[in-house]
């Protein structure tokens, strides 16, 4: 069987033949306890799939574990909207929200238990993340590794402090060794690449590999279709390089693909790598050996760009390159998430001068700016701390009239891209900035992880004055119109159309349709004309359902249309 012998392959490419002999065997064995999953069918991807991005938490209800609420709400709410639903780390952690996990294979009981995630996965997709590069130092693992417990005494990196460390790529401002203490009184500096409670996993280990094997596949065996490997960029370290994206690592990510692909074929993997667009895309591998999808990380800072501007030709120039070789892989293109808004993506896109200005607009609009350790020891931004919504606030007015309708012009551009589209809950929600949960946490990233009370949500949805109500109905709309055009399945041709610097113009076609998606960005009335060859001159608003003329196109401030051939 070609999946297992690739298997066997690359587990002698990372560590040499009788270890990778051992590996293999191990590797087999635990295969066999997890039942395969059903094979691939038409295709990994169809323009219905769209991904709600939560926390299990996110939505409450007094009297009820919240992995519950979130199932009843998103049944009623969220039924034939979205396709997948991707529950951040739901697993018992001691910090980040979530991303220190301490024991991968139970449920968070303040959430609920893995029972209650089933009826969720009957009407839902369902993502989880695999926490792979780091562990809790307050897990059992880590204190087995300090109680030096066989199996577990390569759990962690050790690292004489005296080392040069000068080029390792730094995403934090935080040291990267940190002192622990062994029970037999030994004092070892561990590597800890986010935190001095997340301890970086040593994968030169087998014992560590075979443990996240072992976490793979029982994630897939408790219902998750999609595997998004967190912070993958850094999993594999070598002294005297960057220890960001090394050959080791993509080699974990084709292993993984490997396994998948014998054992649960229908399985996506997702790479998270914050990083430059073109760094970003290496995680596809060949296009049929690493990630199906890869988070579009320049799509969030770019888009929120775009509009701070008012002018389209930078966000234009970058979507012509969205161009892929192989259906098999897409884009992951969302614009919120539980994170920041990433900056390094901008890296060779804009100048420093621009991106300073895109740091002020977010401090003027309550936001916050996290930083990053650069090797000559300097700090500089690395993600912008804000609600996506709020980004787009125009605080020059006392009240800004067209906050929401800004806002749904980013959203209409996300959608319209050739790729997979995800929503952060917020987002749909309408959130503002939480400043108090800021306060509360010391942590800048807080200000987009509310936790909020169902009731009071569904009071304002009720609402058509409240701004959560302007943000949640257009939103649901432009994602079931969405869903029904096979010119936007992620995989579907396109094309950039330059039509005016204050529009955003793509085409995406297929056999069956082609639409001319176009959103005006801009704060002013534009007249557009769609004249071209082959252009019908009259096509169907998919909004408003009426047939219009593309020969003078007047587009009110933030108005987006979707114009179809049929």
């Amino acid at each position: 069987m070609e999946g297992i012998d690739a298997v066997k392959r690359i587990l002698e490419k990372i560590y040499g033949a009788e270890r990778g002999r051992l590996a293999f065997e191990r590797i087999v064995a635990l295969m066999k306890k997890f039942p395969v999953k059903a094979g691939q069918g038409k295709g990994y991807f169809s323009e219905k799939d769209v991904f709600l991005i939560t926390y299990g938490d996110t939505l409450n209800q007094k009297g009820e574990v919240p992995l519950r609420t979130l199932h009843k709400f998103a049944g009623k709410q969220f039924k034939d909207v979205f396709s997948t639903i991707h529950i951040l780390p739901f697993f018992p952690f001691s910090s980040d929200d979530g991303f220190s996990v301490m024991d991968f294979f139970t449920v968070n009981p303040e959430l609920g238990v893995w029972e209650d995630l089933k009826p969720l996965g009957e009407n839902f997709k369902l993502m989880f993340d695999l926490v792979l590069n780091h562990v809790s130092a307050q897990s059992t693992w880590f204190q087995n590794y300090l109680e030096e417990v066989p199996g577990f005494e390569d759990l962690a990196i050790e690292v004489d402090p005296a080392t040069d460390l000068y080029l390792v790529t730094r995403p934090r401002s935080l040291p990267l060794l940190t002192e622990f203490e062994k029970s037999s009184g030994k004092t070892v500096h561990v590597w800890t690449t986010f935190s001095a409670d997340q301890i970086d996993l040593n994968f030169k280990s087998l014992d560590v590999l075979l443990k996240m094997i072992e976490v793979l596949l029982f994630y897939v065996k408790q219902g998750a279709t999609s595997i998004r490997l967190d912070a993958i960029a850094y999993l594999w370290k070598e002294i005297g390089t960057t220890c960001i994206h090394l050959s080791s690592t993509h080699e974990i990510v084709k292993l993984f693909r490997s396994i998948l692909d014998v054992a649960a074929p229908e399985v996506i993997l997702i790479t998270e790598t914050n990083v430059p667009h073109q760094e970003n895309i290496s995680y596809f591998g060949s296009g049929r050996n690493e990630a199906q999808m890869v988070y579009n990380f320049t799509l969030s800072p770019l888009l929120f760009y775009t509009f701070v501007k008012e002018d389209a030709t930078v966000l234009s120039d970058w979507a012509k390159g969205l161009h892929l070789t192989c259906g098999g892989n897409t884009f992951f293109n969302f614009t919120a998430s539980h994170d920041g808004i990433g900056v390094r993506p901008l890296e060779g896109i804009l100048p420093q001068a621009e991106i300073d200005k895109l740091i002020q607009t977010v401090k003027a609009n309550g936001g916050r700016v996290s930083y990053k350790k650069n090797t000559d020891g300097s700090e500089s931004p690395y993600e912008l701390n804000i609600t996506y919504v709020d980004a787009f606030w125009n605080k020059a007015f006392e009240t800004d009239p067209l906050h929401a309708k800004r806002f749904l012009a980013s959203q209409s551009i996300q959608y319209a891209l050739p790729g997979v589209p995800a929503t952060y809950i917020h987002s749909i929600l309408g959130s503002r900035n939480w400043q108090e949960g800021v306060r509360q946490t010391q942590r800048a990233r807080t200000i987009n992880r509310e936790k909020l009370q169902v009731d009071s949500i569904l009071s304002q949805l009720k609402d058509p004055e409240t701004f959560r109500s302007r943000i949640f109905y257009p939103y649901i709309e432009l994602i079931k119109i969405r869903r029904k055009q096979p010119a936007l399945h992620p995989n579907a041709s396109f094309e950039v159309l330059e039509i005016d610097p204050k529009v955003f113009g793509i085409a995406r076609y297929c056999k069956e349709q082609t639409i001319y998606a176009l959103t005006n960005l801009s704060s002013q009335h534009v007249v557009v004309t769609l004249k071209g060859k082959g252009i019908p001159a009259r096509m169907k608003n998919l909004f408003s359902g009426k047939e219009c003329g593309t020969d003078s196109l007047r587009m009110d401030p933030y108005e987006y249309l979707w114009l179809s051939s049929n």
